[in-house]
């Protein structure tokens, strides 16, 4: 095991319980103690959580793991995930995307199905004139990282918002965000999110992001939530919108029946890849 997987799952491990025992993560690794130490020790100079005598404690009780130690999570389920939200996507289409980890695997599958120019489709083959010599797609984010990755793609023009970065999911928050999401009108959003129960809808941890979530929903024409299926049935702290203002939520086939029949009859349209 890798550095960075021991450094994962210890990440992993802590936001579970919210503390850590040395001995403990020892076993469930099954590397030295010594390790465990020094593991713990360079999370602790990297402010990711704090050292205590003989293990470790979570920052605060709201425990959010950063962005990059998720990225293994579900990896091979959320690359299908946005391989096929990429499909779903028209030429010339705006697409606004928040942050994390599932909408950063839809941008990426975004920029290689775009990545020649406008994208060929049987239903845009006669698609000419002024509006051809516009970009394949407009995308409109408040994530960092995702509008790194596409602004060096020339076919595709990429919208950031102004705003407040949070280290964990790299997202854009606060007035200035609002100011900017206020001025779009969007044919499509595609939403990460930390949770989805019937109930209540779909969530995330930070209420200022799902404030801003629930703004893009508000701009968009279509809403698709995308998420790996660890999170159905899932709360999470800040309530984004209901199930009312959602068209399609794409995950993965570990979806229990259930979860499917309750979304569908909230009018919600479910596809499992």
């Amino acid at each position: 095991m890798s550095k960075h997987e021991r450094w994962n799952t210890l990440l992993e491990l802590l936001a579970a319980s919210g503390k850590l025992e040395v001995e403990e993560a020892a076993t469930a690794l099954d590397v030295s103690a010594a390790t465990i130490r020094r593991d713990l020790d360079e999370l602790a100079e990297q402010q990711l959580l704090i050292r205590t005598r003989g293990g470790a404690v979570a920052h605060g009780v709201s425990y959010e793991l950063p962005l990059r130690y998720k990225s293994t999570r579900h990896a091979a389920e959320k690359r299908r995930i946005a391989e096929t939200v990429a499909d779903l996507i028209a030429p010339g289409e705006v697409v606004g995307l928040n942050g994390g980890t599932t909408t950063t695997e839809v941008a990426r599958a975004l920029a290689l199905r775009f990545a020649g120019g406008r994208a060929d489709t049987a239903g845009t083959a006669g698609v000419t004139g002024a509006a051809s010599a516009g970009p394949a797609l407009t995308v409109v984010t408040n994530a960092l990282n995702i509008a790194g990755e596409l602004a060096v793609r020339p076919q595709i023009k990429i919208v950031t918002t102004g705003g407040v970065a949070r280290p964990q999911t790299y997202e854009l928050v606060g007035p200035l965000t609002v100011g900017v999401l206020n001025e779009v009108v969007l044919d499509v959003v595609v939403l990460g999110v930390d949770g989805v129960e019937p109930g209540l809808g779909v969530m995330a941890h930070q209420e200022d992001e799902a404030s801003i979530s629930r703004l893009f929903a508000e701009r968009a024409s279509r809403v698709v939530v995308v998420t790996d299926s660890s999170k159905m049935g899932r709360r999470a702290f800040a309530r984004i919108c209901g199930l009312d203002r959602i068209d399609l939520l794409v995950t993965d086939t570990g979806i229990d029946a259930e979860a499917v029949a309750q979304l569908t009859e909230a009018g919600v349209k479910v596809l499992t890849v």
